[in-house]
Parts: C-alpha cells; sequence; structure tokens
C-alpha cells in the first residue's frame, strides 16, 4: 500500500481557516442567489436562445449534480481516515464544498423545473436511469477504495486534468445560449475548483515525495481513473456538439486545449517523479473525433428511454460540424443523420426497442468503434469464474482484468430489466398483456413522450414557442415572415 513517512510535508498554498472560508463562501452566497432570484423574477426561461438548450440542462441536473453530493461524501470520508492535518482540513473543506456545489446547482435549475418537462424526478432518476449508471458508477467504484485512491481517482484524475472538460463546456455553453441563472453558480463554483485542483496535484505529488515505493501504485491509479473520466466525459461531448443551438467550440477543439496542452504539461512535470501519460491517452487523444458523434447516435435510438428530447440537427448545425470534424463528420456520420432525417419526414421516426449490450466497466452501451477503424465497433472480452464480461475497450477490459471480483459486482441497467428488478412491486411479467417497455418506464417515473422522444412536436418545444410568441412548429408563417 501507499507508505507514508511525514505527514508535516503535505502543504497547502491556500492555508485556509473556517473563519475565512465561512466569511468568503458567505460573500460569494449571497451574489449568486441574488442573480438565481432576479433570473426568475424576469421569467429568465424565456431568454435562451431555444428550447433545446433546456435539455443539456436536463442532462446536467440528472448526471452532474447528484455527483456533487457524491463528492461531498468521498471528501467526507477521506478526511476522516487521513493522519495529518493539513489533508484532514483540505479533504473536510472540499467536502463542504461539494455539498455546497449540490445546493446551489440544484437551486439555480430549479426554475426551470416549473415551466419544462425532464427535470421533476432527477434525484430518482440517477439510481435507476440506464445512462445515468455512468457517472453513478465512476463515484460509487471511487467511494468503495482507500482515500488515497478516491482523490487520486476525484481530486487528480477528475478534478486536476479533466474537470475543466466538465465545466467549461456547460458554463460558456449556458452563458452564450443566455441562461444566466446557469453561469453564474458555474462561476461560483469554479472558484472553488481552484482549489480542488491544488488539492488533487498535491495529494499525487505528495505520494510519489513520500516513498519510491508509491510510485507504480500511483501511476496505475491514474492510468485507471484517466480512463474511467475520459468515459464519463462522453456525455459532456455529445453535449457540447449536439445539445447547444448556439454553439461555443467543438469537443474535439476543447480535448486539444484542455486534455492534450494542458495535461500534457502536466504529464511532461510528473516525469520527474517518473509518472507517464495515462494508459489510454493516444486511443482518447484519437477519439476526439468520434465519441460524441457515436454518443448521439446512442441517445438519438434509445431517447424513449431517456429522460431528455432528441433531434437530427438542423443544416446549419451540420455544417458546423463538418467544418469542426473536417476527417471524420462528413464520410462517417452525416450519412446516418440526413438518413434518419429522411425517415423522420417520412413519418418513420427510429426508436430502438431491443436492450443494447453494456460494458461491464464503463456501463455504456457498445457503441464505440475501434482505434484507427470507425467502422467498426470495438468489442473485448475476459472469462472470470466461468462467466463471460463484455468490454467497450481496452482501457475498460484492462481496469476489469486488475480488479475482476469488483466489477462483476457491476449494477448493470440492461442485465436488471431482463433478470425481472426494474418494475414495480405489483406488476405481473406473467400477465398476457405485459408490456416490459411501459413497466420499465413506470418504475423509471418518465411520462413517455413529455420527458422524452423526438424533440420536434415535443410539449416543451410548442410550450415554448406559445410564452414568446414565436411561430408554433409545422404552423404556417405570417406573411412576410418565415419560420
Amino acid at each position: 500500500g501507499i507508505k507514508i513517512h511525514d505527514w508535516d510535508k503535505w502543504e497547502d498554498p491556500f492555508r485556509l481557516t473556517m473563519d475565512a472560508y465561512w466569511k468568503y463562501q458567505g460573500e460569494k452566497e449571497k451574489k449568486l442567489y441574488a442573480v438565481i432570484e432576479a433570473f426568475a423574477q424576469n421569467n429568465g426561461q424565456l431568454g435562451v436562445s431555444d428550447a433545446r438548450y433546456i435539455n443539456a440542462l436536463k442532462l446536467f441536473i440528472q448526471g452532474v449534480v447528484p455527483l456533487e453530493y457524491y463528492a461531498h461524501r468521498g471528501f467526507a470520508h477521506a478526511g476522516r481516515h487521513f493522519t495529518g492535518a493539513g489533508a484532514r482540513v483540505a479533504a473536510q473543506l472540499q467536502a463542504i464544498d461539494e455539498l455546497r456545489h449540490f445546493q446551489t446547482e440544484t437551486h439555480a435549475l430549479s426554475n426551470y423545473n416549473k415551466y419544462f418537462n425532464g427535470l421533476h424526478s432527477s434525484s430518482h432518476w440517477f439510481d435507476r436511469l440506464w445512462y445515468l449508471s455512468v457517472p453513478k458508477s465512476f463515484f460509487e467504484d471511487g467511494l468503495t477504495a482507500g482515500p488515497f485512491e478516491f482523490l487520486a481517482a476525484v481530486s487528480f484524475s477528475f478534478e486536476y486534468v479533466l474537470t475543466n472538460l466538465l465545466f467549461v463546456p456547460f458554463m460558456s455553453g449556458a452563458a452564450h445560449n443566455g441562461d444566466m441563472s446557469t453561469v453564474t453558480f458555474g462561476f461560483s463554483a469554479q472558484s472553488d475548483e481552484s482549489r480542488h485542483m491544488t488539492l488533487g496535484i498535491e495529494c499525487i505529488k505528495f505520494m510519489l515525495e513520500q516513498d519510491p515505493a508509491n510510485v507504480p501504485i500511483v501511476q496505475g491509479w491514474i492510468d485507471k481513473w484517466f480512463w474511467r473520466g475520459f468515459r464519463v466525459l462522453t456525455l459532456v461531448a455529445m453535449m457540447q456538439d449536439y445539445m447547444l443551438p448556439k454553439r461555443v467550440m467543438s469537443w474535439r477543439e476543447a480535448w486539444e486545449m484542455y486534455a492534450e496542452e494542458n495535461g500534457g504539461a502536466l504529464f511532461r512535470d510528473l516525469a520527474r517523479y517518473g509518472i507517464r501519460e495515462p494508459q489510454g491517452w493516444k486511443q482518447a487523444c484519437e477519439a476526439k473525433d468520434h465519441i460524441s458523434h457515436q454518443a448521439w447516435n446512442i441517445f438519438y435510438n434509445y431517447t424513449q428511454a431517456a429522460a431528455f428530447h432528441t433531434w437530427v440537427p438542423e443544416e446549419s448545425e451540420m455544417q458546423w460540424l463538418s467544418e469542426k470534424y473536417p476527417d471524420s463528420f462528413d464520410k462517417h456520420y452525416r450519412p446516418r443523420l440526413e438518413y434518419l432525417r429522411q425517415e423522420q419526414q417520412a413519418g418513420r421516426r427510429f426508436y430502438n426497442n431491443a436492450l443494447p449490450m453494456l460494458c461491464t466497466v464503463c456501463q455504456i452501451p457498445m457503441a464505440f468503434t475501434e482505434p484507427g477503424d470507425p467502422t467498426k465497433i470495438c468489442y473485448r472480452e475476459s472469462d472470470y469464474k466461468g462467466d463471460k464480461y463484455h468490454f467497450c475497450s481496452d482501457g475498460c477490459k484492462h481496469i476489469f482484468d486488475h480488479e475482476p471480483e469488483k466489477y462483476m459486482q457491476s449494477w448493470l441497467p440492461v442485465h436488471q430489466i431482463y433478470q425481472g428488478h426494474c418494475f414495480s412491486p405489483d406488476v405481473d411479467p406473467t400477465a398476457p398483456d405485459f408490456d416490459p417497455l411501459g413497466a420499465v418506464l413506470d418504475w423509471y417515473r418518465l411520462e413517455k413522450g413529455r420527458d422524452n422522444m423526438e424533440f420536434e412536436g415535443s410539449e416543451d418545444q410548442k410550450n415554448f414557442a406559445t410564452w414568446r410568441g414565436d411561430p408554433l412548429p409545422g404552423s404556417a408563417a405570417p406573411e412576410g415572415e418565415s419560420l
């Protein structure tokens, strides 16, 4: 295990006292809630760019906000286990930060719940919906590790290496789409993130400097948690390229800036300790041209079992994607989207009612492609104790093979459905008229067609147009005007 010889070597450049912390956070709270209240009182929800944008907020409150509470639990737990005072205080302060983020993000988004569908049961969905098992399993994986591995997972691999890929796209997207409530809590949270990132790099350097035997352990954690975090960010990549009516930058550009440039410099600095780039780094960099498109295809197919709407991008948006992804979009993804649009216009909007195979580790449907060949689905498997386990990548297979006893216990949503664990207690699966999909959606508490499915013609789209006095979808525009 990790060897620590001198806890006094732990350095905290912020050196916050509790008095200073409460004063600083109290001032931020006053400013934040003034903006949130003003946004609600002035019907700020009508000033966003397009009702499609609200689906990005749905994904955020469903898949990101609950992670703040998980992080709160994890840092509170880690703080109780560390011996050194500096590490204990840093972890406890971050635990309070994460609880605050959970609360302020919920409050900032709560105004939208009054007007739009798909925001009403986010805590319930986090424990049940298939795609939310992706971020949930990441944090449950971290929470069941030791305190040092938890910090390597969350403080370093996620907060320090990858957090800018989460918060910057969401918050800059909010600003560009007229959502001042969301962007304000984003700025408020990011001022805390600077301390969190410092804790992440300090934790790694502290372990590396304490004993040479710690180096291979830390490297193994970096390999594992970089890949786990990268897979979680698939949801952010999809949001950034497909769910923002007014786009800031592509996922490809964000990855090059925050991962390749900043992350690359970080690992060059850590080389003096014997740390290299994470295993899977090159595959992740290659995947920047593909994962957002492949993820959107998954959700377009299965949006009837999600808690937000999907759609085919408009022609101008596909042109933007062509410009941002010159080597991949037109060749591999535009033809599929154009075909789906034709089918929808012909009254055959496609929904896939089959249950997909899930990766045992990241729990994403098996839809990612082979490194170097975007025409072939990547598939890996391992046999363990007489059972076969499936993986979406070499990275996920490597993680399983290193800790099979842990990952063989994965709560995979599709498996749970097949085993009959996703129905209400009063449902009889043997009844002649049993509808398994309907029973699962009832257990999810999804209102089919209101919370999900196609955006075009949805209640959200129609209500937004009515509130703003815009022509209703599909209606004729007044003479001299166009839709």
